[in-house]
């Protein structure tokens, strides 16, 4: 049977969804269609399901189509054309590109609390980033790599040639976005506070312009010997403070909305908002920011850049192996803010290496379970596995989290067990991302370096095996059979 291309996919789930007439929106994450439906009660779930490029289906309040990523958006676009109905943003909550933990899809009616939706909040902030920061994350590495070459040493030194033209055009891309982070960060953050997106950018460009130095001097809280650790310098507080500022700004717009004349709303609200936030901003917020971020990049350092071996991979095995589990309670959403702060102070991220090996236990304990599978001849179990064992290879672990390995019980604790072995390897060999993304064998190129990316390439190698032996040790083929 041919595989359907992405026209035919988008008319075929436009047809199972029940037509034009029932779509109201629709909108993309990175690897799922969302889309708003008038009734739910007209979609043909089962053949949905069965249907060619569908690695699964969430039914929430937002109806969603895993299709996987890049795919998800392309099919996205076409169906917005199909359906003849607008790119609706507000249907971009859940998801940041790695795997999603939706309780309400596996237990209707759970509340959300307010932590968790904090958390799913700042993930909002940070999932419509996510292209921007695996672009640039390569453009960079492209860049540092191609430097530490014969010939591209020689250009840089003499400035000069076609090689050190690549290799700044290169710089210019990434850093476009890199250089610029909080801005982009202060946008998104006022888009989900509520806030005017433009005055969000300005908060995050304050944080970063050199300016802050030469008030940090004048006022006496400025370290000539160690600049870093001045209480105020530029960028002090980085993204955690750009959010917060965010907040803050947030507060006061919708405050001053209410009490300025509509008359002088437009010319004197930002004026005032700006005043009453910068001043808070530049000498609360960012000092406190700072504090907190200097305390998380002192934990880090600890747990997943130490010097001691022992520390390394206990802790690359602990995080590894437990961070499914905080999927599902919805908490991994708090870990974006934490690869910001690595990304800013080291120039890369060491805890998503470590985080991605997570799906690879998950395709090790598939394998295992479907080679059971074909013993006792369970062929439900097969087809889901034979399905979605490829968007699992790639990073996408939904299929195999929600259709195999936690609807089983046992496996989903062998699967994170596995998984553990290869954040180890990875702690161990100090392997450090440019970026983050979707795992897998596709966040390979996202390492910093040939070397790192080979490591993780075998990280994965031994989540998959180690997934894989552990699974079979502890999952018995009457297990199998039963489900």
């Amino acid at each position: 049977m041919a595989k359907l291309t992405n026209e035919q996919l988008s008319q075929e789930i436009l047809r199972l969804v029940g037509g034009k007439e029932n779509v109201l929106g629709a909108f993309n994450c990175m690897t799922r269609l969302r889309i708003k439906l008038r009734d739910q009660s007209k979609i043909d779930v089962q053949a949905l399901k069965a249907t060619d490029g569908v690695l699964g289906i969430v039914e929430d309040e937002t109806f969603q189509v895993i299709l996987g990523p890049g795919k998800a958006k392309k099919v996205c676009d076409i169906f917005i054309e199909d359906a003849q109905v607008s790119r609706d943003g507000s249907l971009a909550a859940g998801e940041i590109g790695d795997w999603e933990a939706n309780k309400e899809a596996m237990k209707s009616g759970q509340k959300q609390s307010p932590l968790k939706r904090g958390l799913r909040t700042i993930a909002n902030i940070f999932m419509p980033l996510i292209p921007s920061i695996i672009a640039a994350g390569i453009f960079n590495g492209f860049a540092s790599l191609l430097s530490q070459t014969g010939a591209g040493q020689l250009a840089v030194a003499e400035q000069a040639g076609a090689m050190f033209i690549i290799i700044t055009f290169l710089q210019l891309m990434g850093g476009a976005f890199l250089a610029h982070f909080a801005i982009f960060t202060g946008i998104n953050a006022a888009t989900q506070f509520g806030a005017t997106p433009a005055l969000g950018g300005m908060i995050g460009a304050m944080s970063i312009m050199a300016h802050i130095n030469t008030i940090s001097q004048t006022v006496g809280l400025f370290n000539a010997e160690v600049p870093l650790q001045s209480i105020l310098t530029t960028g002090r507080g980085g993204i955690i403070g750009v959010i917060f500022g965010v907040w803050v700004l947030s507060k006061i717009e919708k405050r001053m909305r209410k009490i300025i004349p509509d008359t002088l709303d437009l010319v004197v609200t930002p004026v005032a908002v700006l005043i009453c936030t910068a001043l808070l901003f530049v000498f609360i917020i960012m000092p406190l920011a700072g504090f907190v971020s200097d305390g998380l990049v002192f934990v880090l350092g600890f747990l997943i850049a130490s010097a001691n071996p022992v520390i390394s991979v206990v802790s690359g095995f602990v995080l590894a192996a437990l961070f499914l589990p905080l999927v599902l309670l919805g908490l991994h959403h708090g870990l974006i803010p934490i690869y910001a702060v690595q990304l800013e102070s080291l120039g890369g991220v060491t805890l998503f290496p470590v985080l991605a090996m997570a799906g690879a236990g998950q395709v090790g304990a598939a394998i295992a379970i479907y080679l059971k599978a074909n013993k006792v001849g369970n062929k439900r179990i097969k087809s889901v596995i034979y399905g979605a064992l490829p968007a699992g290879f790639l990073g996408v672990g939904e299929p195999l989290i929600y259709g195999v390995t936690l609807p089983m019980g046992k496996p989903f604790i062998t699967a994170g067990l596995g998984a553990g072995f290869g954040g180890a390897f990875v702690r161990l060999m100090d392997v450090m991302s440019v970026a983050w993304g979707p795992s897998g064998l596709v966040a390979i190129p996202l390492m910093s370096t040939p070397a790192q990316m080979a490591f993780f390439a075998i990280g994965l190698v031994i989540s998959y095996i180690m997934g894989f032996i552990i699974t079979t040790v502890f999952i018995k083929e009457k297990d199998v059979a039963a489900v």
